[in-house]
């Protein structure tokens, strides 16, 4: 079917079929989930500005991701660039740990699965795209120019044809085949861990979650520090301390972060790998309120990320978490 459009209703209805796949195109570019939803709500605003100037000569869903492409490369070019703590400082110790903030701006972003993952009944292409948001990938695309990006994320990861990059940036096969082979390269420097997706959930998979519920909301820091790799690493954005180690983590757990004590957990989904909303005991003794988003990186049976987003007046509404739990 021809997805050119020639009027209002069957260009809305054709921007709404594309929303969620360049959401995702545009997270992976940017690293954020709000400058995404932004950077796609400024593509369709010049989609219909420019709409008497299209003219079929490529199909519509190539025209919009010219104009995404166009529109992320102008926000990194005003310099944005997410990143995780463990980009930003060197590994924490929880003796001495100190928690120094950072502005908002900095922080890689965690997504909601639906915002960014469209449905398709290819399990081998949904495999590769819960792949393509996992935290650690996102943040090693950050270290790429924008253009070596933008042609990684087209030829890798929605498997476009060169050619067809080439046109959508106005330049050459050439050019775009030089660009994926230093954005490989980079990559592979960066040594992403692969992480487990988390949908469907395998039986391994729905025990050990469980069992972290289970330990985090007894506090039973002992069995949580068990379901860890060993060289698992926590970090806790807007903050720039991570720690890596059971020891580190658990003695954290048991001082600094003592409060947790007593816990809730809501389990969700984010990038691709199994999350949580955490809810600590109020303050005024009346129920449980947000705390932080945990998105969980396993590999291997083992959880090998802990990350406690704890701006939760951002994601706990994105989620669609629970203001309070009674």
């Amino acid at each position: 079917m021809s997805d050119i459009a020639t009027t209002q209703p069957e260009l809305d209805a054709a921007l709404d079929r594309y929303r969620v796949e360049l959401t995702g195109y545009c997270y992976r570019m940017l690293g954020s989930s709000f400058d995404a939803e932004d950077a796609v709500q400024d593509t369709y605003v010049r989609a219909w500005r420019g709409y008497d100037r299209f003219e079929g000569r490529s199909s519509l869903r190539s025209w919009l991701y010219r104009i995404a492409t166009n529109v992320c490369l102008d926000l990194l070019g005003a310099g944005n660039k997410r990143a995780r703590p463990m980009d930003l400082t060197d590994q924490g110790r929880q003796a001495s740990a100190v928690l120094n903030t950072r502005a908002e701006v900095t922080w890689l972003e965690p997504v909601p699965d639906g915002r960014v993952l469209p449905e398709t009944a290819d399990p081998a292409e949904a495999a590769l795209a819960k792949e393509s948001v996992r935290l650690a990938f996102v943040a090693a695309l950050q270290h790429l120019p924008a253009k070596q990006r933008a042609v990684l994320i087209l030829r890798e990861v929605l498997a476009w044809k060169a050619d067809e990059v080439a046109e959508l940036l106005d330049t050459t096969v050439a050019s775009v085949n030089s660009a994926l082979q230093r954005a490989r390269a980079t990559m592979a420097a960066r040594q992403v861990r692969r992480t487990e997706s988390a949908d469907p959930l395998d039986a391994d998979q729905t025990e050990l979650l469980g069992r972290y519920l289970a330990a985090f909301e007894a506090y039973d820091i002992t069995a949580l520090t068990a379901l860890l790799h060993e060289d698992a690493v926590l970090s806790m954005p807007p903050f720039d301390l991570w720690l890596k180690g059971h020891d580190d983590i658990a003695a954290w757990h048991l001082n600094q972060g003592i409060g947790c004590k007593g816990s809730r957990l809501v389990p969700t989904t984010a990038n691709g790998m199994p999350a949580f909303g955490q809810y600590r005991r109020a303050e005024d003794g009346d129920g449980h309120t947000p705390w932080a988003l945990q998105v969980l990186e396993v590999s291997e049976g083992r959880i090998v990320g802990l990350n406690a987003f704890l701006d939760t007046d951002r994601w706990f509404p994105l989620f669609g978490l629970p203001e309070r739990l009674p």
